[in-house]
């Protein structure tokens, strides 16, 4: 059955290829027509430092998933390799790093858990080793917020309707956490859960009204971009409109501390918040044990 779960999502995926423009060199599958008919391919992930391997194999491969601006867009699919029906899913939104080794690995680790897992890239195949370079990445998704969020969209889509998870979530780290709350508001009464690592909230009222999202929020004391302040505010609006919303600020800590390769990384805020959010998740998507 995941074999032809995953000819079926190649196949579509060479579909929207061939609307738009070739796979970018050197990535495996989306725009060669005979992966269509390949058999699904376990995967052993190479370690990377701070991430754990998966609990059991996955398969992954790089597809288009959206079209946005007239060019096609590529994230990292991966699902459990004895996946017999379609699982629930989680969208990951990378921070402003980009959709690096590192984030490719979290998918793969998450995946492990029971789940159909799309990373998606709000980069255009961009990534950034300086904070200088991150910055500027940053910027060009704020300066064009709508292609942002027709990106989340169209994840969304692929999905639900293409991969056919019977239900979905968003989970992002900074810039990426930002965009899993801005999912809750541009998917309301679709997205089942979003988890927001230290990004950017709100607390304008107008904004929030519509979210319809069980949500979960992770956060650091001494985070010098995201104030406790501004997260106590959004709580408490969150909490005024009666949506649900649990927030965890930790002591102490930075913003980053879930990043392996940050300098404010701490092993065991990480672990904890990994814990939590794998139990998040499997109260409000419903794992059934597969």
């Amino acid at each position: 059955m995941a074999n032809r779960v995953i000819a079926g999502l190649l196949a579509a995926a060479f579909v929207l290829a061939a609307c738009g423009e070739d796979a970018p060199p050197g990535e495996p599958g989306a725009a060669d027509a005979s992966s269509a008919d390949a058999p699904a391919r376990e995967v052993t992930p190479d370690p990377i430092p701070g991430v754990e391997r998966p609990a059991r194999a996955v398969v992954s491969d790089t597809l288009p998933y959206a079209e946005v601006g007239e060019e096609l867009v590529y994230g990292h699919f991966v699902f459990p390799s004895d996946m017999v029906e379609p699982l629930p899913a989680v969208i990951i939104i990378h921070e402003w790093w980009g959709l690096n080794e590192t984030v490719r690995a979290t998918a793969d680790r998450l995946a492990g858990q029971g789940y159909i897992v799309l990373a998606v890239d709000l980069f255009n195949g961009s990534t950034a080793d300086s904070v200088a370079d991150a910055r500027q990445l940053m910027l060009k998704v704020v300066e064009d917020q709508d292609s942002a969020a027709e990106n989340i969209r169209q994840a969304y889509e692929f999905i639900a309707a293409t991969a056919g998870a019977p239900s979905v979530a968003a989970l992002g780290w900074g810039l990426g956490g930002s965009w899993a709350l801005n999912a809750a508001m541009i998917l309301p009464g679709d997205l089942d859960a979003a988890v927001i690592f230290y990004g950017q909230v709100s607390d304008e009222v107008e904004r929030l009204e519509p979210i319809e999202t069980p949500m979960i929020g992770f956060f650091g004391e001494a985070d010098r971009g995201v104030a406790v302040a501004d997260v106590r505010a959004f709580e408490e609006a969150m909490n005024s409109l009666g949506k649900s919303l649990e927030i965890t600020v930790y002591p102490g800590a930075g913003g980053g501390f879930a990043n392996p390769e940050g300098r404010n990384y701490d092993a065991a805020l990480e672990a904890q918040s990994w814990g939590r959010t794998l139990e998040f998740l499997s109260e409000v998507l419903s794992v059934d044990g597969s």
